[in-house]
């Protein structure tokens, strides 16, 4: 008997774990689709609130540089430096730098992100579309940087989730902190909506000058920051975000005239 009783108890338990997990999926099938839906769209009430809080004033400094709110949009970051430039396209089609954010914090040290769990922020070219604007984010607002793109799954490398986002903590993220990520959420999100498939965003360890890379020739990311110069370079040449594709591993740029 008592072995009976212990198999009629365990039976139980083994139902009402499975009837949770069910359950559980049911409720992930009904809300979670509901709020992937919301963050594809790129807004929410904090998302609305936010613009309506910066869009005045941005439009003011927008209008005062010749450009407007919802050009194109173009990103870098520096991680030594640590900076998140913000460029718009002018009217010259050229991209013009609108404003310069501190870069509040990152996680690791300079060199890519090579794994889940390493606490790296990633270095590279990334792109952003639509629907990885995160208006409900943690981290107030963010953006997925798309990690890992092709070269970084080319090399083997994994992680998730790495984001631009609020606050000041990061795990593996670069934290803008509130008041800026406002600012650069909603002129991201103003872009897209008005037509800008998805804008680029490239991560360097440092400005990629000749002097800069060749001071860190004994590094063992050397070769890596080597192929990520040309991005640089085209456009600091050119004003325009180059083209970067993926070919036999490696980096390929090809520069906008």
């Amino acid at each position: 008997m008592r072995g009976r009783s212990r198999f009629i108890a365990f039976a139980l338990v083994a139902a009402t774990l499975a009837t949770g997990i069910v359950l559980a999926s049911r409720v992930w099938a009904v809300t979670g689709r509901t709020a992937l839906a919301s963050v594809h769209t790129g807004s929410s009430e904090r998302a609305s609130a936010a613009e309506a809080r910066v869009r005045p004033q941005l439009e003011r400094e927008l209008a005062s540089s010749g450009l407007g709110y919802g050009a194109p949009l173009f990103v870098r970051v520096f991680k030594r430096e640590k900076e998140l430039e913000l460029w718009l396209r002018g009217g010259g089609d050229r991209f013009v730098l609108f404003r310069t954010y501190p870069v509040c914090t990152y996680s690791g040290s300079l060199g890519p992100k090579l794994r889940e769990g390493d606490n790296q922020a990633p270095e590279g070219f990334y792109r952003v579309a639509m629907d990885q604007l995160n208006p409900r984010s943690q981290f107030h607002l963010s953006f997925n940087l798309g990690y890992p793109n092709a070269y970084d799954r080319a090399h083997g490398r994994t992680g998730s989730y790495l984001m631009v986002h609020g606050s000041c903590v990061s795990i593996g993220c670069y934290a803008m902190g509130d008041a800026a990520i406002e600012e650069i959420y909603s002129l991201a999100a103003a872009a897209l909506r008005a037509g800008q498939p998805a804008f680029e965003v490239h991560a360097f360890p440092f400005r990629l000058d000749d002097a800069a890379i060749g001071a860190q020739r004994t590094s063992p990311w050397h070769a890596f920051w080597s192929e990520l110069k040309p991005g640089y370079d085209a456009f600091e040449r050119s004003r325009m975000p180059p083209r970067v594709r993926v070919a036999g591993k490696q980096y390929v740029v090809v520069e906008e005239s």
